[in-house]
């Protein structure tokens, strides 16, 4: 029988670059994920699909299973002979209740390893450019629960003793307990005037920083509005932040910018710039509903003139089935390849295939008028192959057949909209949380409506909405919506540079 273990994984604070290289190889093995509220959404992205995800909620208080019911189910799936990650913000041991967990699988007799995280106690500070040590200020600091009742009998939190022992206090969970907590400190002789800051959603685009004293703080703190999760942090460290802090600074930050499709390298310099990607592909790659068609075109592939691939998945799920029928590369010899876009041409190259033209222009028009040029304005007689998705535009096709061509185009992939993990996302666009949204296909706006249960529309109103191209775009205000950003070419580097640019004259505007 297959013997089950459990990782007691540290997801960090909330910006996904925090989560450990070895946390994310633990998650990617996983066959059960217990998840709490306050971990980045994104870490689920990076998960086998086919593995069982389970909401523990612990947000505000409120939790979706409670801590027995958690270590029940962390039981029972590891018996069942499964790899389980229970999936945690921050550390599992710094105020996660991870030694609880730990303690209940010793107990039974269960495998487990802890992956640590890194906590917001660090991290929060560290965005908001408040060191927690520092030669001239600080040579001591303590973490400290703010979640216990100051006033309990039975408190294990010797106040003198922090009051005046350490020289940082970062205190965690402590927002709902802020007066009490200020108070014990200043009666156990902190003084007042202690620089204090509270930080709120560290390490996130709605990371809020306040800076006051420890006298003042709770009333800043009320004024501001300001709710769980946040980090308090008393020490004179704090005075450093207006020289160090980097992260408010960036030019993006304060973005966090919805991408429908899967995340690849063009997007990298947004998160360089501040902002945060939140990846929701709404559309994946799969085979067609039959390759007959594609099996006859790669029969006689030889009669063909051209081979046009209108994006890598067209090429790369073409040369699979070639492959798959017993023929290779060598069967394309003489025959000339167009492809639209700079990445569909490296992924052709990268098989060490000669790209014969790619056409400036990266719709179907322009494509026609490169087609015309290369034939001298005369397509007959010239034979034509385009594997594509199996739902695209007839509008290339039909202009070729229009002027004489033959053209197939059978189809070697579809796509559908898997519509995991959307709770998150609605949440995020009812509260406004998503200030730039961005469509590469028709397909990944339509499927985006079909996908979320509220209104689209109503959701992406006050949102800036970036479209790759016109056909794109004619879908996005098809709904009543407004497109703000198209480049000119259609590709995703320059859209993500169009929409770089609109962000910056919206930031100085305001």
């Amino acid at each position: 029988m297959k013997k089950g273990k459990v990782y007691l994984i540290g997801a960090g604070p909330g910006d996904i670059g925090l989560l450990t290289i070895k946390g994310m190889k633990c998650l990617q093995k996983a066959e059960t994920v217990i998840y709490d509220f306050h971990i980045n959404a994104q870490i689920l992205n990076y998960i086998n699909h086919e593995a069982e995800f389970i909401y523990a909620g612990k947000r505000g208080g409120h939790h979706e299973m409670t801590q027995d019911e958690t270590n029940r189910t962390l039981v029972e799936k590891a018996k069942e002979g499964k790899i389980v990650c229970r999936l945690k913000g921050g550390d599992p041991f710094v105020f996660g209740r991870g030694g609880e967990e730990a303690e209940i699988l010793a107990s039974e007799g269960l495998e487990f390893e802890i992956i640590p995280g890194v906590s917001s106690a660090v991290a929060a500070p560290a965005y908001a450019g408040i060191p927690l040590t520092h030669r001239d200020y600080s040579s001591s600091f303590a973490v400290i629960t703010g979640n216990e009742q100051v006033s309990k009998p039975e408190s294990m939190i010797d106040w003198s003793k922090y009051a005046r022992g350490y020289d940082t206090l970062v205190f965690l969970m402590g927002i709902k307990n802020i007066s009490s907590i200020t108070s014990k400190l200043m009666e156990n002789g902190r003084p007042a005037e202690t620089p204090t800051a509270v930080i709120r959603w560290g390490t996130r685009p709605d990371q809020k920083t306040i800076v006051s004293t420890l006298h003042e703080i709770a009333d800043k703190v009320t004024e501001s509005k300001i709710r769980p999760p946040a980090v308090m942090v008393v020490g004179n460290t704090v005075l450093l932040r207006d020289k160090l802090k980097w992260y408010e600074n960036k030019p993006l930050f304060g973005h966090r910018i919805l991408i429908t499709r899967q995340y690849n390298e063009e997007y990298e310099i947004l998160e360089r710039m501040g902002a945060e990607i939140f990846e929701f592909p709404t559309i994946t790659t799969v085979p067609p509903g039959s390759y007959d068609d594609l099996d006859c075109a790669i029969e006689k592939v030889e009669s063909y003139d051209w081979l046009v691939f209108t994006s890598a998945n067209g090429f790369r799920t073409f040369m699979e089935r070639l492959t798959e029928k017993e023929r290779d590369i060598r069967d394309l010899k003489g025959i000339k390849i167009c492809t639209i876009g700079s990445k569909t041409a490296s992924a052709v190259r990268s098989y060490g295939m000669k790209v014969d033209i790619v056409p400036n222009e990266f719709n179907a028009e322009g494509l026609i008028d490169l087609f015309l040029k290369e034939t001298g304005g005369d397509l007959k007689g010239i034979r034509i192959l385009l594997p594509r998705a199996e739902v695209a535009r007839e509008v290339f096709p039909q202009k070729v057949r229009e002027l004489g061509g033959e053209i197939d185009t059978p189809a070697s992939y579809r796509t559908s909209g898997p519509g995991s993990h959307s709770k998150r996302l609605e949440r995020f666009l009812i509260e406004g949380k998503i200030t730039i949204a961005t469509f590469t296909s028709a397909a990944t706006f339509n499927n985006l409506v079909d996908i979320i249960k509220g209104d689209v529309t109503d959701l992406l109103k006050d949102v800036t909405i970036a479209a790759i191209g016109p056909v794109t775009k004619k879908a996005v205000e098809k709904s009543g919506l407004t497109v703000h950003i198209m480049p000119e070419k259609a590709t995703i580097k320059d859209m993500v540079e169009d929409l770089i640019a609109n962000a910056l004259k919206r930031g100085k505007n305001d």
